[in-house]
């Protein structure tokens, strides 16, 4: 026998390192699907955002939307109090957690 014929690999490997290879790209596609599906559910919610409507800022600022002009969402937070956010900001569809003051008028 030749040097170059003991030193082939054994037979019989290959569809495990196959497969052992292609998982991480399985689980790389799977991940960058489902993010695109989330991005294009937020992004489809706030493109539909409207004045009146309940939202939450990223900052975790909860109010009413007052007035949208292009990208810019006016947020109503207390009455008289308008802050103004970017659209990217806005989380719709928010409802804020039960804090201090309102868990002491339920009890």
């Amino acid at each position: 026998m030749t040097p170059l014929a003991t030193a082939a690999p054994a037979s019989g490997g290959g569809l495990s390192t196959i497969l052992l290879l292609a998982l991480p790209f399985a689980v790389l596609l799977y991940l960058m699907f489902t993010q695109r599906k989330r991005a294009r559910a937020v992004a489809d919610a706030q493109a539909g955002l409207q004045v009146g409507q309940e939202v939450m800022a990223a900052a975790g600022i909860f109010g009413r939307i007052s007035a949208i002009e292009g990208d810019v969402v006016h947020l109503e937070v207390a009455p008289g109090v308008v802050v103004r956010v970017a659209r990217r900001a806005v989380v719709p569809d928010a409802t804020p957690a039960a804090g201090p003051a309102q868990q002491g008028e339920t009890a």
